[in-house]
């Protein structure tokens, strides 16, 4: 199948973080990392909806028709740079170019929000989110924040 295939029927709707797809999608997220990072303190699953209410952030899901198959959401964290949180997309759609689709709906609500960089944290694990990250311009930076003393985690960065 082609990309124009794979990606008809495909939407990326600004949604509400407590929405019950929004929900669905986050717990699958939340299970997944679970069982991928067992060790004790390697998640890092907070995100709060007044982060991404308007004006302060976006939580997005990618829709397949009426079917919730990705989400991601953009925060600012302090003037002019922006943290992608909460990235996700079901396994059965993975390989076909939601991820690309997920990042570059987050990136234009980050130019939105008039935030010129962007960071995120990954977990050293998720070889194909790293490679995703990287295709699309991340490069790896010091681990910060409440990431700085997690073993587990990478950061990455790619300026707008």
């Amino acid at each position: 199948m082609n990309e124009e295939t794979i990606q008809s029927g495909v939407t990326i709707e600004r949604s509400d973080i407590t929405s019950l797809a929004a929900r669905d999608l986050i717990s699958a997220l939340n299970a997944e990392l679970s069982c991928m990072y067992p060790e004790e303190g390697a998640n890092h699953f907070r995100l709060d909806a007044d982060e991404v209410a308007e004006g302060r952030g976006a939580f997005v899901i990618v829709w397949r028709g009426d079917k919730a198959i990705g989400c991601g959401a953009v925060r600012r964290i302090e003037a002019g740079v922006g943290e992608f949180k909460r990235m996700y997309v079901i396994p059965e759609e993975r390989g076909f170019g939601i991820g690309h689709l997920l990042v570059a709906a987050l990136e234009a609500e980050a130019r939105a929000l008039s935030l010129a960089r962007l960071v995120l944290e990954t977990g050293v694990r998720q070889v194909a989110a790293i490679a995703l990250y990287r295709r699309v311009g991340f490069t790896e930076i010091a681990p910060w924040g409440e990431y700085a003393e997690s073993p587990l985690s990478m950061c990455m960065a790619k300026d707008l």
